[in-house]
């Protein structure tokens, strides 16, 4: 399970630092280092469900929540234009003042719709 949890992590900042070399390669650096320190846990170890849970929630808001934004200077106005692709979870605020259980349904879609 800690290697799929690896792996899941590593396509994660694959696809939310796509383009952006110098992040990718640190974000990659960060989550080996963090798993070579726990690479002495047992099967039996208490310790070891928790970091790998830990490992695929840091890999879900990687994949899901974190989107990349390239500064674009057009006719003297500075923008940024985002990078959102399909893993990206869309929604609006109103759904962060939702009591839990409650689905969202913006154009037709829920924001768990792929």
């Amino acid at each position: 399970m800690a290697l799929a949890a690896y792996r899941h992590l590593l396509r994660s900042t694959r696809i939310a630092f796509q383009g952006d070399a110098q992040v990718l390669h640190a974000a990659r650096f960060q989550a080996r280092d963090a798993f070579r320190k726990n690479a002495t846990m047992e099967q039996g170890d208490p310790a070891l469900g928790p970091a790998i849970a830990h490992a695929e929630e840091v890999a879900k808001i990687l994949r899901e929540n974190v989107v990349q934004g390239k500064r674009v200077d057009k006719e003297g106005e500075e923008r940024y234009k985002l990078r959102i692709h399909e893993h990206t979870e869309r929604g609006d605020n109103n759904t962060v003042k939702m009591p839990n259980g409650q689905t969202v349904v913006i154009d037709g879609k829920k924001c768990t719709d792929r």
